[in-house]
């Protein structure tokens, strides 16, 4: 293989589909390039988060707002009572971070439902005001309340307070994008229609989580198909910006272009301009919020204000919501688990601040571009340079990544992923790195004998002594080969550790080898449960037939005491043991036997259509409901065992019909009058069947089942139900009794 680097230009085309490959990994496996980008970019934000703007307050239903008040829901008077005496501190605007959809429960008029008619309090309390009435009187006295909806049942459409300017075409290129983003909504859980009618703004807060679960973007534009809705945040941008007086215009940014830290549409309220991008959505600059930024929500109740000195709200914009444990909106974000309305009122103060993050439309294609530049220049300069100056120059161009990337985020809140990039720079340079080596070490060493590159160690020392070895191919021999696998190992594994796993395999494979060793077998090779073992190679082995069948035989006697530990180890741990058990198939005939695979790696194995049968038979005991099934040629030179036709099988992959038989004990079983008489039997129902006789089939398969001796439950009722099935369905006149296998 070393070899092949001589060539400079087979070495560059190497390097350059390595490198091709890297990058085609990168882009198509999104998910993972994205966590890593988005992972810089929290960290970016963790770094170096906005500053406050002094603007916001969180008046929160917290913990002892609801000791002191009560279980949420409040009725709708109190809320009444904050957002008045909220109006009344000098608040320029109010949000409430919430839907109320239903009708307050605590309402005279629904409590007097609860009364009996001719209860004397039930007039009194129909004649009380509502206190969704007086909730709607506080919002529309307030002037400046903003409601929102997000996803739910209702089928009926929000109000539209403000309609939002757009041009037809951006209208039509938002309302086209169905099922992306956020953007897209049928029904929604929205307030009380009294309610939102009173308030001065009305706009959507559906979260627009990431494939993680992270909040980085929140929609700002929303649509049910036929009209635009703007989001929380924009509304209360509208009510701030000169009471509500100033349009939403929304149009496609002037001059766009790709390649600039730029969002392809703006969103305009007045002085405000905000950028998002071709989903309605926008990046999050987040930051972590202080304490004295929150107010308890009771103290703006009736019984509480004023009793204290209140913080001037004047100018202030108040976001309403819980932090409540019970009640809280806990929602992942670059900063940690935070309440939702922190995203809101986080989203909101950028657009004061006008600090965006913008990660441009081009932005994997300006990351993927610089690395394939840095890579191939890495690649051209491997041949002619000192590995020194490699290593300094992928250096510089990762410090340089990160360098920039970092000024672009500080000086223009650009998103740039520099990790990724340098990660495959580094890979290219790595492996240009070792391309080289190998290239330099095949021309040192300057090897005469290109066989010893070709070999495994442990055919060192046998080739050296008989260099025919080295030779690929063999010759075509009379094998027994024998296919062992456990049942059912994948439910029996789901329960074990992997140290539990190797050390039961460990216990299995070891006396199994044993076995098939001291019978004058080979061992093939082991396939994870399962293991190939053959007789007659690659010395001669006389009756190998026999050998095979008694090593098989005894595997099946090892598996007691293997089981009994299980047992025991079930027991300790008071659990159900899983017993091991092992389906042996065994076959005999002409295979192809000697070393195999390639020049670099190869092993002594076998092949043919009588080794794929050994492995099918195999797979049919769980059929049959036996552990050991054999070829009828290996049948023929052990007919002193106990051994029993089951079925003339057409096997997957071979269109002859084959005669298998279940092997059930030694020679000295096969000898006992007991099960001379099953054997007898069995057979007459076996004709009976082939004879087209399946009463008298099923009856002597009835009559086999009930023997004490039997152990072929299994097939017994297999041979009765394709008897039943037969006698309603009779079979052709050429059928010759042959059963196909559809499975391996």
């Amino acid at each position: 293989m070393l070899r092949f680097f001589i060539n400079p230009y087979i070495r560059f085309f190497f390097l350059l589909g390595i490198l091709s490959f890297f990058v085609f990994s990168v882009s198509e496996a999104v998910g993972i390039k994205d966590r890593i980008s988005n992972l810089v970019f929290e960290t970016y934000i963790k770094l170096h988060p906005r500053e406050s703007s002094g603007k916001l307050i969180f008046v929160d239903i917290d913990d002892i707002s609801l000791s002191k008040v009560g279980q949420w829901p409040w009725p709708r008077t109190r809320l009444a009572e904050i957002i008045t005496n909220i109006k009344s501190s000098g608040a320029s605007v109010i949000v409430f971070d919430g839907v109320l959809a239903e009708p307050d429960r605590t309402s005279p008029e629904n409590i007097a439902l609860m009364l009996e008619e001719n209860h004397p309090a039930r007039a009194s309390l129909e004649g009380q005001a509502s206190h969704d009435s007086i909730l709607a009187n506080a919002i529309s006295n307030a002037g400046n309340f903003v409601a929102g909806f997000s996803y739910g049942s209702n089928k009926v459409s929000p109000l539209v307070k403000r309609r939002i300017l757009v041009k037809k075409d951006v209208k039509n290129f938002f309302l086209e994008q169905k099922g992306r983003g956020s953007l897209y909504f049928k029904t929604t859980s929205q307030f009380l229609p009294e309610l939102q009618k009173s308030s001065a703004g009305n706009g959507s807060f559906m979260a627009s989580a990431e494939d993680d679960a992270v909040i980085r973007r929140t929609g700002l534009l929303f649509h049910n198909g036929h009209t635009l809705y703007p989001s929380l945040i924009l509304e209360v941008l509208r009510l701030y910006e000169k009471n509500g007086k100033e349009f939403l215009k929304v149009a496609a940014t002037k001059d766009y272009n790709n390649y600039k830290i730029q969002e392809p549409v703006t969103i305009s309220v007045g002085q405000y301009d905000v950028p998002t991008d071709a989903e309605g959505k926008m990046w999050v600059y987040f930051r972590n919020f202080q304490k004295s930024e929150d107010i308890s929500a009771y103290k703006f109740l009736d019984r509480h204000y004023g009793q204290e000195k209140m913080q001037d709200l004047t100018g202030k914009v108040i976001f309403i919501a819980s932090s409540a444990e019970g009640l809280m909106d806990m929602r992942a974000t670059p900063m940690g688990m935070r309440p939702g309305v922190r995203v809101h009122m986080n989203a909101f103060e950028q657009i004061l601040q006008q600090q965006f993050l913008i990660r441009p439309y081009t932005a994997n294609d300006l990351e993927i571009g610089g690395t394939v530049a840095i890579s191939i220049l890495l690649i051209l300069l491997s041949f002619f340079v000192n590995p020194v100056w490699l290593v300094f120059i992928t250096f510089f161009a990762g410090g340089s990544a990160f360098a920039g990337s970092w000024y672009m985020f500080t000086e223009y809140g650009g998103l740039f992923d520099p990790v990724t990039p340098t990660i495959l720079v580094i890979l290219t340079f790595v492996i240009s790195i070792v391309m080289s080596f190998l290239k330099t070490e095949y021309e040192k060493r300057q090897v005469s004998d290109a066989f010893g590159h070709y070999i495994s160690l442990e055919f060192m020392e046998e080739l050296t002594k008989d260099p025919d070895k080295l030779k690929l191919g063999g010759e075509i021999r009379d094998l027994t080969v024998l296919f062992s696998d456990i049942r059912s190992f994948t439910t029996i594994s789901e329960g074990l550790t992997p140290e539990e796993l190797i050390q039961l395999m460990n216990d299995f494979l070891t006396p199994m080898s044993n076995l098939v060793m001291d019978n004058r077998g080979t061992i093939d090779k082991y396939m994870g449960d399962a293991m190939m073992a053959f007789w007659n190679a690659p010395l001669d082995v006389k009756d190998h037939e026999l050998h095979a069948c008694i090593a098989a035989l005894k595997m099946q006697d090892a598996l007691e005491p293997i089981n009994e530990v299980i047992k025991d180890k079930a027991e300790k741990l008071g659990k159900k043991p899983v017993f091991l058990q092992a389906g042996i198939g065994i076959n005999t005939g002409p295979c192809a036997v000697g070393n195999m695979g390639s020049k670099q790696r190869f092993a002594y194995s076998a092949l043919g259509d009588d080794v794929n049968l050994a492995s099918r038979l195999e797979g049919q005991t769980k059929t049959y409901g036996v552990n050991i099934l054999i070829g009828e040629s290996t049948f023929k030179k052990v007919p002193e065992f106990a051994a029993l036709e089951v079925d003339l099988l057409k096997v997957k992959g071979k269109n002859k019909s084959v005669r298998v038989f279940a092997l059930l004990g030694n020679n000295e079983m096969g000898s006992s009058e007991e099960f001379q008489a099953w054997k007898k039997k069995h057979n007459a129902m076996i004709d009976a069947y082939r004879g087209k006789e399946f009463e008298k089939a099923q009856k002597l398969a009835n009559e086999c089942k009930a023997l004490d001796i039997s152990f072929l439950d299994i097939t017994y009722d297999i041979y009765i139900n394709r008897a039943e099935e037969m006698i309603e369905n009779p079979p052709e006149d050429n059928w010759d009794g042959a059963f196909e296998a559809l499975s391996k």
